[in-house]
């Protein structure tokens, strides 16, 4: 199963993470110059940072039990950065700035007893940037898609980001998440709709306010959880499927001595 490759893979490197510590954060430029093309991004940039999977998770002294990556998508202006933020560094900005690209940071908690390491990526919503967007979905364990509960329109173009997970990393652990939960006046995607939806799809629902810090950790924290929870389940079945093969060597072996032991009969 896909899931189960990728969660029994090791862990996304920490070459970039390790050299400032707590968090990071990349922009691509824009490409300049007569032959560049309106709105073009240089991604040569973007590639040598995409997370690869390689040999650090049998490093000496790391400080984790899991690394995961997470993936932030959604359609601008709903607050995938400020999401971020708010998790990240309990920090919040009303001067918006587009992202462009891809950002993302880092945050180490604690699950269970067990120190979980979190590399969490805020990826363009701009349709213009989908194509950056799709490169990294590779490798991810988690895909939490954002919509503004004040925009209906974000809330219908669930479906399409939905759409394009399936296309990419269908097996993914994912939630859905309504911000900007912080003034009922200005509220247009009734909770109830978007609890209906959620239970049609298969995905669970969460309302926060990374303005006023509401349920932003709470969520973070239950999407952790649950792709943790998703990585044991997939060990153990690769593990009962690793018995089941010894078990069938074992008694083919078995067959196979006997019927040498048969031909060596004397007439």
């Amino acid at each position: 199963m896909a899931a189960d490759a990728l969660f029994n893979s090791p862990p996304l490197s920490e070459a970039l993470d390790n050299r400032t510590g707590h968090s990071m954060s990349y922009k691509p430029a824009f490409l300049q110059g007569p032959e560049s093309c309106e709105g073009a991004v240089r991604f040569d940039v973007c590639l040598s940072w995409t997370p690869s999977l390689g040999q650090s998770s049998r490093m000496a002294g790391k400080d984790y039990n899991h690394l995961f990556k997470l993936l932030i998508i959604g359609d601008s202006n709903v607050g995938k950065s400020s999401l971020l933020l708010r998790f990240a560094d309990n920090s919040f900005s009303g001067n918006y700035i587009t992202t462009i690209g891809v950002d993302f940071k880092i945050r180490t908690v604690d699950i269970d007893g067990e120190r979980v390491k979190l590399q969490i990526w805020d990826t363009a919503g701009q349709e213009r940037f989908r194509t950056i967007t799709s490169t990294y979905y590779r490798n991810t364990h988690g895909v939490i898609i954002v919509y503004d509960v004040t925009n209906p329109e974000s809330f219908v173009n669930v479906k399409r980001w939905l759409n394009e997970i399936s296309q990419n990393c269908d097996s993914v652990c994912k939630i859905l998440v309504g911000n900007k939960n912080d003034d009922p006046s200005k509220k247009q995607v009734d909770t109830q709709d978007a609890m209906r939806f959620g239970e049609s799809v298969g995905v669970r629902v969460f309302e926060t306010s990374a303005k006023e810090n509401i349920n932003v950790e709470e969520m973070f924290m239950a999407f952790t959880h649950m792709v943790l929870r998703a990585k044991k389940q997939s060990q153990s079945r690769a593990e009962k499927e690793r018995e089941r093969e010894k078990d069938t060597v074992h008694i083919n072996s078995h067959r196979d001595r006997d019927r040498r032991k048969r031909g060596k009969k004397c007439c």
